[in-house]
């Protein structure tokens, strides 16, 4: 049986290794990577890993049958729509904007279930959700980033990128009935980077990285911004569900503010430590839900 808390430990860590992917992403924008080469860079690199570590480590991961091609292919077209929407947004505005949007897919994800899968929405759930969502608007600080006033365009694309991981999110859900989380994340990776080798000129942007240090950061956020975390993601979801991860990786803002004040000394606003306090809060609820009610058709 699968261990509802490692599923919730292992969407913490992926959300902690998203945090500090965001990042760096943003600092090879100002090298002059465009948003477009490093999803490029980011899904072939990942691609290629993966396929590869599964290869020697277990074989067995890498086997599918002929009538799973038309899903995968979908969900790597998914995912390739995730991967460049988020980066374009975060190209366009700042990160902590692109995160706060990137986080209305769990309310996605719960109004999905609910209209299209007739599942309940249990007044914990609904408060959860909420309460995340509060505590990451707080977290970023998004009562100063006078949202109104960004780019139109990057706001467009962020909601455009928090709809896809939704809809990312729950067609990973129905895969894994069938797969290991880490065969669907190897195709789905594999034919994401096959579409940004069609709609970008192939492998053109590894010539884009000049030095070490971005080479750096670009390994990075292919292999700790995307193999794992992504890995760590699919593999909660099917511990836990898609909505219960979804709410958990709001977390992310969370472990962002904690690095930066960790490695960077930042300080923290007094309503941002509140804001990170009620997404603790949330995520502590809606598993304290989930534990004490069946795995069924309900949304707990």
């Amino acid at each position: 049986m699968r261990s509802a808390s490692a599923g919730y430990g292992a969407v913490a860590l992926a959300a902690f290794f998203w945090a500090v992917s965001g990042t760096s992403a943003k600092f090879l924008f100002h090298r002059g990577i465009t948003a477009f080469e490093l999803v490029q860079l980011r899904t072939t690199i990942a691609a290629l890993v993966l396929f590869f570590a599964l290869a020697v480590l277990d074989r067995r991961l890498l086997r599918i049958g002929k009538g799973d091609l038309i899903y995968l292919v979908y969900l790597g077209t998914i995912l390739a729509a995730v991967q460049f929407t988020y980066l374009f947004t975060i190209s366009l505005i700042p990160v902590a904007a692109a995160i706060l949007i990137q986080y209305l897919s769990p309310v996605m994800i719960a109004l999905h279930g609910r209209i299209f899968r007739n599942e309940r929405l249990y007044p914990s759930t609904v408060a959860a959700i909420a309460g995340a969502t509060a505590g990451c608007y707080l977290m970023v600080g998004g009562y100063s980033l006078e949202l109104f006033r960004l780019n139109r365009l990057g706001l467009l694309i962020g909601v455009l990128s928090s709809a896809a991981f939704a809809w990312y999110s729950i067609k990973s859900e129905e895969g894994m009935h069938r797969h290991h989380p880490w065969t669907i994340l190897s195709y789905a990776l594999l034919m994401s980077a096959l579409v940004w080798n069609l709609l970008h000129p192939p492998l053109q942007a590894f010539g884009a990285v000049q030095d070490l240090r971005s080479w750096g950061l670009v390994l990075y956020v292919a292999l700790f911004g995307t193999v794992l975390p992504f890995g760590l993601y699919n593999y909660g979801i099917r511990a836990i569900r898609a909505t219960y991860a979804s709410v958990t990786a709001m977390l992310e803002p969370v472990c962002a503010a904690v690095f930066a004040y960790a490695a960077l000394g930042e300080v923290l606003e007094p309503l941002q430590i509140a804001g990170g306090l009620l997404v603790i809060v949330s995520v502590v609820l809606i598993q304290a839900r989930a534990a004490v009610l069946p795995r069924t058709g309900s949304v707990v």
